[in-house]
């Protein structure tokens, strides 16, 4: 019986968050105007009432954090107050999950990486982040894994969910307003369901409230398999019944962005079924259950 606190509740991944409530799951997902990492007060007062709810309640606490600054270009020119909430907010919202003993689960992102693997990257191989976004994301991982907390960082990559704006959403409208269009094929990920990836983390959580938690306590967790950009239009072309030679390829030289990003960012989720999780399912059958409208059944 888990009370999960999920602040930047109303995004992607807090609404898919959401999605998954039942009676033996309670989600609390307040906006990120209702618990505002940036306000210590705000976040303290969030916390403590998570936990004593949950004592009155019989349930295990649990936060889940999936509030950010995902402008990752405009964080080129604003990286002070990416700073505040990716990293300086980790720290805030760590603070009381310590006090009060309540677990941490911080989701992070691919960016900390620099891109140039040529194998998927491990959770233990060395960051170099290459964005703004990605800096203050790698300071938001310290800040939570040095604050004394139980507290897990799971990265992950390209997500999508209902909700939000993201990159199938673009496609699903720029389908319908172009003959072609032209996607970078230089960039290699792997495109992740929120939906998913809620499962997972609640998955991770009903672990680590339990006392099981993996002794790991960074990890990564993205749908199977992985394609470019280009790759992902075309699927996404595909599932709606489009004609995917519609989508031409490019390079990123030839689609410039003020944020530098990573050619390279494929996660192992090996070190995710190592700890007895369960791997997150490839990403085209996910792709097909988002445009399908069965994104509620994650695996």
């Amino acid at each position: 019986m888990l009370s999960v606190l999920v602040p930047g509740g109303t995004g992607q991944l807090g609404s898919a968050l959401s999605a998954l409530a039942s009676s033996e799951v309670q989600v609390v997902a307040p906006s990120s105007g209702e618990v505002d990492l940036t306000s210590a007060g705000s976040v303290i007062a969030a916390v403590n009432a998570l936990a004593a709810e949950a004592a009155e309640a019989g349930r295990s606490p649990l936060v889940i954090n999936a509030a950010a600054y995902t402008a990752v270009d405009a964080a080129e020119t604003d990286e002070p107050r990416a700073f505040r909430i990716n990293a300086d907010g980790a720290r805030v919202l760590a603070a009381p999950c310590w006090s009060r003993r309540v677990p941490l689960i911080h989701v992070s992102t691919d960016y900390v990486f620099p891109g140039d693997a040529s194998r998927p990257y491990e959770p233990e191989d060395p960051l170099g982040p290459r964005s703004a976004y990605g800096r203050t994301k790698a300071a938001g991982e310290d800040a939570v894994l040095g604050s004394g907390a139980r507290a897990w960082v799971v990265r992950t990559a390209w997500v999508y969910g209902a909700g939000g704006s993201n990159f199938v959403e673009t496609m699903r409208r720029l389908e319908g307003e172009r003959d072609t269009l032209s996607v970078v094929d230089d960039q290699r990920g792997s495109p992740t369901s929120a939906a998913d990836l809620a499962a997972g983390l609640l998955e991770l959580g009903r672990a680590v409230v339990s006392g099981h938690g993996p002794q790991r306590r960074v990890l990564h967790c993205t749908n199977a398999g992985e394609t470019t950009w280009y790759g992902f239009a075309r699927a996404i072309f595909e599932e709606l019944g489009a004609d995917p030679e519609r989508v031409e390829p490019c390079t990123t030289a030839e689609f410039p962005r003020p944020a530098p990003r990573p050619p390279y960012s494929v996660l192992s989720n090996e070190a995710w079924q190592r700890a007895g999780l369960t791997p997150l399912r490839p990403w085209r059958e996910a792709l097909h259950a988002y445009l399908n409208g069965d994104a509620d059944r994650p695996r």
